[in-house]
């Protein structure tokens, strides 16, 4: 006797068409069972027989336990997240790079640069503001910055915003512009600078290692939710540790340049 089954999914149980003497569902003797088949919930059964409709007979099984349906991932959402976590990660470890360079800015070697002037906050009209936002900043030659105001009743608070700064300089307010002149460094003042400079580079190395943590923290994350396997999370922590040498090389060479400035007499 020729039978064909065919299955939408795995079949809990089966059922037989037979005499045996437990069986789990038993027909009368139909002679030939033609065709049977199952899905996830029903099994059916196409009988011929004599005296028989020839009608497909169903049978619902009915599970004890019954669960909600559970939605898996997809390749694309599990790629778009991996892409999000990296994509973080890059962005701010390239805000770190920018945040030490601002900070290197701000601290004066033996040439005039007007970045030094970067953080410094005037009161204007009673608000705080950046002083390049209230005045034009320029190097007239190496050892002297101008400080030009767009409205001239600021120059007070601008003269007074640089004198409480730690920029160690004397504004010379002339009533239309200020005048700084940069005294030579002393060997001194230039070591205690250099000190300065590698914390902060520090400071941007930890930073950047914090950002491999976290990011490394998210893969984990995705394992625990079987999104990723722990050979997915490995590759992908190599991958990051690539990404963070290369920044921390970044890190290195904008410290060497700043160093090298600090220490040219």
């Amino acid at each position: 006797m020729a039978t064909t089954f065919s299955s939408a999914s795995h079949i809990r149980s089966i059922c037989y068409a037979s005499n045996s003497s437990n069986p789990r569902l038993s027909f009368p003797d139909f002679g030939n069972v033609g065709c049977w088949s199952a899905s996830a919930n029903y099994v059916k059964l196409q009988v011929s027989a004599r005296g028989f409709s020839g009608k497909p007979l169903v049978v619902k099984h009915t599970w004890k336990k019954r669960r909600g349906m559970l939605r898996c991932a997809t390749i694309e959402e599990i790629e778009e997240e991996k892409s999000l976590i990296e994509e973080d990660a890059r962005e701010r470890m390239e805000k770190t790079i920018e945040n030490v360079r601002s900070s290197f800015n701000s601290i004066r070697t033996g040439r005039a640069n007007p970045a030094i002037l970067d953080k410094i906050e005037v009161e204007y009209y009673g608000t705080p503001v950046i002083l390049k936002s209230v005045a034009q900043i320029s190097t007239p030659d190496a050892s002297s910055i101008l400080v030009q105001p767009y409205d001239k009743s600021s120059l007070k608070s601008i003269e007074k915003a640089i004198v409480n700064s730690d920029l160690g300089m004397t504004p010379n307010n002339d009533g239309d512009v200020i005048r700084l002149t940069l005294p030579q460094l002393t060997s001194e003042r230039r070591k205690e600078l250099s000190k300065v400079v590698a914390k902060q580079t520090e400071e941007g190395k930890v930073a950047i290692r914090n950002i491999r943590r976290d990011a490394i923290k998210s893969y984990e994350k995705l394992e625990k939710e079987k999104k990723l396997s722990e050979d997915n999370v490995k590759d992908l922590s190599a991958d990051l540790q690539k990404v963070t040498d290369e920044y921390m090389k970044k890190i290195d060479s904008i410290y060497k340049q700043k160093e090298k400035e600090l220490l040219t007499v």
